[in-house]
């Protein structure tokens, strides 16, 4: 699943008639601009939830549905710069080892 934010509907009236007539919408996933299909009528600025792979094709009608990527739910409340500083306080920085420094609890302190 994806976090993402409605940019704008997105409108093709020329369609193949498997598309049959749900609502598409440009959603933003980072920097980029992807297409999804609306199965819960959000509208511009909402923060979502999207699937993909077979459950965006099922969550759009059927498993024959041409959708890689549906919109299935529309969040509450969400502070995307309040989730950013969250994971960066949560994920500990990688260690890092200078050369011909000494590992703890290893022979000859992790030298070869």
């Amino acid at each position: 699943m994806l976090i993402c934010k409605v940019v704008k509907p997105l409108v093709s009236t020329n369609r193949i008639p498997d598309f049959e007539h749900k609502h598409l919408q440009v959603v933003l996933d980072g920097s980029t601009q992807k297409v999804a299909v609306d199965a819960v009528g959000c509208v511009p600025g909402d923060w979502v939830i999207c699937v993909g792979s077979s459950a965006a094709r099922e969550a759009a009608g059927s498993k024959s549905y041409p959708s890689d990527l549906t919109i299935v739910g529309i969040i509450d409340h969400w502070d995307p710069d309040a989730a950013k500083a969250l994971a960066s306080h949560a994920t500990p920085a990688p260690a890092t080892l200078t050369a011909g420094a000494s590992v703890p609890g290893t022979a000859n302190g992790g030298k070869a």
